[in-house]
């Protein structure tokens, strides 16, 4: 009666949710049950099947005694034995087959686990609740092989973190530090001399400031603890301001800025409007700094994209060879090594801006040709 009023509920429960997700539930439930069903069912069996095979030998030896000098009757009762002892023998190699040797493979695989070794993976194609046992542990032991090597990865991140750091604060403390012996050594040093070493050691002071704050920020985001103040803006508003913005700063530095919006209706999407003015113009102080002195075009597009939308930032400069294009984004990676250090990159600009995108729901690609100019392509999420 229990059985059939709990079919009855899961059966009404399954018609009032009417979701997909409920179909594959009951399904993964009820395969749960026969599983569970079919265990119990050989414990059953084995528990069961002891005393019987004690009380048949009994009957025989007893049947032997009785009978002794029937030939026919001695020659079926060892028969009968011998089947006994038959079905004895399969039935316990069907038990170790279902049981015990997926069990042992079970017990090897946990040793390998407690020696590190992630990788290992226990077969077995029993359809049973051991089959269900070592389907779990196969994922376990996926999962904390996949957290090692994201514990490998990120400690190998770590140590070159360290290294490229203690790399770009030594160069402008060795520069400061060179010039202020010089000023402190040169008695009768020139004023006009003196002057441009303190300016070289105030633009290197600059520098050092600036990666700091770069490292500040970046750790905040790696470590997901930036506040983001989020709103909802409409985006052809925001890219309005911001591009009339940035028109207004590269007139000064006599480079050429065009925006097109490609969009027929304004649309809202979420957003930190200091976050995303950060990124968007550390892609285009990414285009200054590799771009020529004269001559420099930058182009700005704002279309949609299904529900998307869709930001281009596109300049003229010497574009990006194929083998560095896949490492722009990486931490202190810099294409051009000489040219970027006279204009003090830090080289956090575009992974601070892929991270802050990222936080937004958003992705950033690059586009680039060698002598044809580089296309960064920013996509962000429409919101209701």
């Amino acid at each position: 009666m229990k059985k059939e009023e709990t079919r009855n509920f899961f059966h009404e429960f399954k018609n009032r949710r009417g979701h997909g997700d409920c179909d594959d539930f009951f399904e993964r439930l009820e395969q749960h049950r026969m599983y569970h069903r079919e265990f119990h069912r050989m414990h059953r069996s084995l528990h069961f099947f002891r005393p019987f095979a004690l009380l048949f030998n009994l009957l025989i030896l007893f049947l032997l005694f009785k009978l002794e000098g029937i030939k026919a009757i001695v020659i079926f009762i060892a028969a009968l034995l011998v089947a006994k002892e038959i079905v004895q023998v399969l039935f316990l190699l069907h038990l170790e087959k279902r049981i015990f040797r997926p069990i042992e493979a079970l017990k090897k695989g946990v040793e390998e686990i407690a020696r590190g070794n992630y990788g290992i993976k226990v077969e077995c194609e029993m359809r049973n609740e051991i089959g269900i046992l070592v389907a779990s542990f196969n994922e376990m032991a996926h999962k904390l092989e996949e957290s090692e090597k994201i514990k490998s990865e990120y400690e190998e991140n770590r140590k070159a973190l360290i290294a490229n750091i203690s790399h770009d604060l030594k160069t402008p403390i060795t520069s400061i530090q060179g010039y202020i012996e010089a000023i402190l050594d040169g008695e009768g040093i020139a004023l006009e001399i003196k002057n441009k070493y303190l300016q070289i050691i105030h633009y290197n002071i600059i520098y050092v400031n600036k990666l700091i704050d770069d490292l500040f920020l970046f750790s905040k985001l790696d470590l997901q603890k930036l506040n983001f103040q989020f709103e909802k803006v409409q985006v052809r508003a925001f890219m309005s301001d911001l591009t009339e913005e940035l028109g207004l700063e590269l007139e000064e530095r006599q480079v050429q800025f065009f925006y097109t919006d490609k969009m027929e209706q304004d649309l809202p999407i979420l957003l930190d409007r200091k976050r995303m003015h950060q990124a968007l113009r550390n892609i285009v102080g990414n285009a200054l700094k590799y771009g020529p002195d004269k001559g420099l075009i930058i182009k700005a597009e704002l279309s949609k994209q299904g529900d998307l939308v869709c930001i281009k930032l596109i300049d003229n400069g010497p574009g990006i060879p194929a083998d560095k294009l896949p490492h722009i984004f990486d931490r202190f990676y810099r294409v051009d090594k000489e040219r970027t250090k006279d204009l003090m990159s830090t080289g956090l600009g575009l992974a601070i801006a892929r991270e802050l995108l990222q936080a937004h729901g958003g992705s950033i690609a690059a586009f680039s040709e060698e002598g044809k100019g580089t296309c960064f392509t920013i996509t962000l999420p429409l919101t209701v």
